[in-house]
């Protein structure tokens, strides 16, 4: 997207320019020490929820949900097909495109599993 001015825009910004994290970090957070912490904290309770859910799944379900994660997680590849269009600089569109490398290799690899664990409950004969 353009702007007046003939520049790129990538559709972030506020009302003020110049602000475009300020979009993506909620309102009660000020200041970069505290959006430091507050985004540590959401990292660590991610880490937490993660490895509690993961530990309860029993083995006959981790397959039908490997598969819906795999599934899910193309999500990311347009995401970084996304970073890598609204890149403004040379570096920013080369981590756009090592984001697009490695979220396909992530999905291709989590269906490759998912395929040879699928392949080990197939009956023989």
């Amino acid at each position: 997207m353009w702007n007046t001015k003939g520049t790129r825009d990538s559709g972030l910004e506020t009302r003020n320019p110049g602000t475009r994290t300020k979009a993506l970090v909620p309102g009660f957070i000020k200041g970069t020490t505290m959006t430091v912490i507050f985004l540590f904290f959401i990292f660590m309770l991610s880490i937490f929820l993660g490895f509690e859910l993961i530990s309860k799944v029993p083995s006959t379900l981790h397959t039908p949900l490997m598969s819906g994660s795999n599934a899910i997680s193309g999500i990311t590849i347009v995401g970084a097909l996304i970073a890598a269009g609204l890149g403004d600089s040379t570096f920013s569109r080369v981590l756009g495109i090592l984001a697009v490398v490695f979220a396909t290799i992530n999905v291709v690899g989590g269906y490759m599993v998912t395929d040879r664990m699928l392949k080990m409950f197939k009956k023989k004969g």
